[in-house]
């Protein structure tokens, strides 16, 4: 059931967001060159990689200089980048990857291998489930970013602290996953994103 409604409310949002698809890419390369979608390589269900897809919203390269985004003065973040990360726009291509399967609307953020190795064995259990768009970590932690630009060695602080609670937030999720559940935790991060 839940695999069904993701693809309806998927393809309903794709075609509500028509003008979307045509307006974004062209800001972001009228912004800086280069493609207006980010492909990276992130893990999934039962730990086998995917593409998670995104629009554009570093200057192209600069993300080889780290994995991380810390806080609003990153240079490597685009004009139009700053207003598709504060509202969250540049996830809407992955719609697409819940349209084919590799993702959900609801589930824990998708991570990348380098910080997946680090997982311990009760962590990994976040890999049973289809990764999603947002979740209780996802809310928790919508101001990331800003979080590890008070750090001075910003990895260090996502490794040791944000990760592992993010971490507790999905199984948590994990652990009472319902449709119900899956209705507020939407709402909660549509509510949290207009609030920024």
């Amino acid at each position: 059931m839940k695999r069904l409604l993701d693809i309806i409310i998927c393809f309903i949002a794709s075609l509500l967001l028509a003008p979307v698809w045509i307006i974004l890419p062209l800001l972001i390369v009228i912004d800086s060159e280069g493609n207006p979608f980010y492909v990276q390589k992130r893990v999934g269900k039962d730990s086998k990689d995917f593409n998670l897809l995104k629009f554009r919203t570093m200057y192209a390269g600069t993300d080889k200089k780290g994995l991380l985004t810390v806080g609003d003065n990153d240079r490597r973040i685009t004009r139009i980048g700053y207003f598709l990360r504060k509202y969250k726009l540049d996830e809407l291509p992955q719609l697409f990857n819940i349209i084919k399967g590799d993702m959900s609307i609801v589930g824990p953020r998708p991570e990348v291998r380098k910080y997946v190795q680090l997982y311990n064995e009760h962590q990994r259990n976040v890999l049973k489930v289809r990764p999603g768009l947002t979740d209780y970590a996802s809310i928790e932690y919508i101001a990331e970013s800003e979080l590890l630009a008070q750090s001075d060695d910003p990895e260090y602080t996502y490794i040791q602290d944000i990760m592992p609670k993010k971490i507790e937030l999905n199984l948590k999720y994990i652990e009472n996953q319902s449709l119900r559940l899956d209705f507020e935790l939407i709402v909660k991060t549509l509510l949290k994103i207009i609030g920024k």
